[in-house]
């Protein structure tokens, strides 16, 4: 008779280990950031405000996870999602922390509460808008992140360039910016900044990796 205890006890091991390796709030961090594209440990550590090995630390229990893999080059190890299959496990978590838990909409409340006076638009909304050609996409990333990939023919103003360089952009024709993910400020910054200057903007309720991860279209410099 098959021992269907040992299977299960071992098979669901295996699977907790997914959990575990998720069960830190820099490490759901650390994966947002690699949704976007490769980093080194010295890029992950800055953007997450840790030490050096710290981040190495985190990084390596993602590792052992299986949900990243590394590379080195030269003096420097280099990160990136083992397959688009973490991002979209992250983006499960996500939505079923959003529809379960109730903090999750009271943090956004604490600290986004300007939010709700922002204009936005859905990945499908978007996607038609584009087809109509009637909207400037602005991506607000970093440019390395850009360059690893960003919604077709979007243009790249970080949003700590965008008050300078705003001339770059029509006044005429409605500007939808967008960033890492539905909790990246970048974006809300920009809608803001560009409304408070007669710009007509609006955010994009999502961020890249769920636009890329949705099959739409996407460009790499």
């Amino acid at each position: 008779m098959r021992n269907h205890r040992a299977f299960k006890d071992e098979i669901n091991t295996q699977f907790a280990r997914i959990a575990k390796a998720l069960a830190n709030p820099h490490r759901f961090e650390m994966i947002d950031l690699l949704a976007q594209g490769e980093r080194s440990v010295e890029e992950i550590a800055v953007e997450t405000e840790l030490s050096l090995a710290n981040a190495s630390q985190h990084l390596q229990a993602l590792r052992e996870g299986r949900l990243v893999v590394r590379h080195k080059d030269g003096l420097h190890v280099y990160y990136r999602l083992a397959d688009p299959s973490v991002f979209k496990l992250v983006q499960a978590i996500r939505e079923t922390a959003e529809q379960q838990l109730a903090e999750v909409e009271q943090v956004v409340e604490a600290y986004l509460h300007d939010r709700g006076s922002l204009d936005s638009m859905s990945l499908d909304d978007l996607r038609s808008h584009i087809a109509e050609k009637d909207v400037v996409v602005l991506d607000v990333r970093p440019v390395v992140e850009y360059q690893q990939g960003h919604i077709a023919a979007a243009l790249s103003i970080p949003i700590d360039e965008l008050e300078t360089r705003l001339g770059e952009l029509p006044s005429d024709v409605d500007i939808v910016a967008y960033c890492r993910g539905p909790y990246c400020v970048f974006s809300d910054e920009a809608v803001q900044l560009l409304s408070s200057r007669g710009y007509k903007a609006r955010r994009l309720r999502d961020g890249y990796p769920d636009w890329e991860l949705a099959g739409l279209p996407v460009e790499r410099a």
